[in-house]
């Protein structure tokens, strides 16, 4: 049997799908996280509460993008950035089903996008905007406000890196 046709008899229990209860745990804190913060802290930096000489925790709006990206449009880009989500959604449950559940780091890796995604989507969806709140800096310069979504996003990026790296190297020792 070749790999693609291994890849499409997967089962739902053999395939990545089962890994999707770790992109609901990431949404699920990620929400929690970002509810905790709109109920018990003030908006904007004279609110900041100083936790260590490098980080505060900071409660923003962001309707933009990563980096504030797009953040002064009209409103337009609320549902640009919603049907990106659903679509690289869609595409990594399809790349889930495909793969093995095996395959801890690349499973792991869709998973912990999907859940971000799905946490800032909602976000979008119901405030209009995304609530960030690490707040992490060197002297003057801070880098820009993110919350829990955006870490798993950028962890679940850095996985996929990784089992590129792994999957080349496999390759090219057989």
């Amino acid at each position: 049997m070749t790999s693609t046709a291994l890849k499409q008899s997967l089962s739902l229990k053999e395939s990545g799908i089962r890994w999707l209860w770790l992109a609901v745990l990431v949404f699920i804190i990620d929400n929690g996280t970002k509810l905790l913060v709109m109920d018990t802290m003030g908006y904007g930096w004279p609110n900041r509460i100083e936790v260590l000489p490098f980080f505060n925790l900071l409660y923003v709006h962001n309707t933009g993008a990563a980096f504030s990206f797009l953040s002064d449009a009209s409103g337009w880009q609320r549902w640009l950035f919603a049907v990106i989500a659903f679509g690289v959604c869609g595409l990594l449950m399809y790349w889930m089903r495909r793969t093995p559940a095996t395959n801890k780091i690349a499973n792991c890796a869709y998973a912990l996008i999907i859940g971000g995604a799905f946490g800032n989507l909602f976000d979008r969806m119901y405030h209009g905007f995304v609530v960030d709140f690490l707040d992490f800096f060197y002297g003057d310069y801070h880098f820009p406000a993110f919350n829990v979504a955006d870490s798993a996003i950028c962890i679940g990026a850095a996985l996929l890196i990784l089992d590129g790296f792994k999957s080349d190297k496999a390759a090219k020792d057989q």
